[in-house]
């Protein structure tokens, strides 16, 4: 997708982007790929993520495989447009875990010209929509799923199963917690 130029005219044209999959399919690379190039076109962007994520760091997002961009850390979906100082790219990671404004909030930025672009998983360890990702999906302009590898068979992933036993439904987690099935491994385990 290219999608990092503005048409040159007086009106605004903004956007609702989001990226979604499993855990470990690359959403977050795939959003620091975005805003490297968009960084790179000297365009002004602002990253948020939730301050529930404080995995890797409180002050930057992280991929699993160590690349990372700085990021503000946010309590409340709304807030973050007291940040917003008309930058043309606004990214937020980890969109699953804010609360339902998140939606509204993208919106009126698109709506005000602003290129979005959110990342997150687009269903929890159970298989259900996760959070406010359904909406947002259903926002968005452009949409890009993105899959993992099944760790049991090698085939497109597109689950979360967690192995951990606990039954709520925010639990961050890695490699120890999650790994990535595809429909038919994941339904296997869910009926065993």
């Amino acid at each position: 997708m290219f999608l990092e130029q503005f048409p040159r005219d007086d009106k605004p044209h903004g956007w609702i982007e989001v990226i979604c999959g499993s855990m470990f399919s690359g959403k977050t690379e795939e959003l620091i790929r975005r805003l490297r190039r968009a960084e790179f076109a000297n365009q002004k962007l602002l990253l948020f993520k939730p301050k529930l994520d404080n995995r890797y760091s409180e002050e930057k997002i992280m991929s699993h495989n160590g690349s990372s961009f700085e990021a503000m850390q946010l309590e409340k979906a709304k807030d973050l447009l007291k940040h917003w100082n008309k930058e043309k790219i606004v990214a937020i990671d980890e969109t699953q875990f804010f609360d339902m404004d998140i939606v509204e909030v993208a919106t009126t930025l698109a709506n005000k010209g602003v290129r979005v672009i959110c990342a997150g998983l687009d269903m929890d360890y159970k298989g259900i929509p996760f959070g406010p990702m359904p909406y947002m999906l259903a926002s968005a302009e452009y949409v890009t799923k993105v899959h993992a590898i099944c760790m049991s068979c090698g085939v497109p992933a597109q689950f979360s199963h967690r192995m951990a036993n606990d039954d709520q439904q925010v639990m961050l987690g890695a490699k120890e917690e999650y790994e990535p099935l595809c429909r038919f491994c994941y339904n296997k385990i869910k009926h065993d």
